[in-house]
């Protein structure tokens, strides 16, 4: 019997993977974004923004008084174009 294979999504408000719990974006939650956003960097950027957003609002009204870890490697920093 196969396994049908879960896609790599986070599960709000705790922005791990659905797929195999990792914090999220975790690596085949990288991996599929750089194939889709292909050849659109930018736009890969603005919606991991939006995201990263998203993730510190969300881990900050789960954890009140404690602000969020810092997401930007999380989220950005490792999407950036290698120069």
């Amino acid at each position: 019997m196969s396994r049908v294979a879960r896609p790599h999504v986070p599960l709000r408000p705790i922005w791990l993977c659905r797929a195999c719990g990792h914090p999220w974006p975790c690596g085949e939650a990288r991996l599929s974004l750089l194939v889709e956003y292909r050849g659109n960097r930018v736009a890969l950027l603005i919606y991991l923004a939006v995201l990263h957003d998203e993730a510190t609002e969300q881990l900050a009204q789960l954890t009140p008084g404690e602000p969020p870890p810092d997401l930007t490697e999380r989220f950005l920093s490792w999407a950036r174009a290698r120069g």
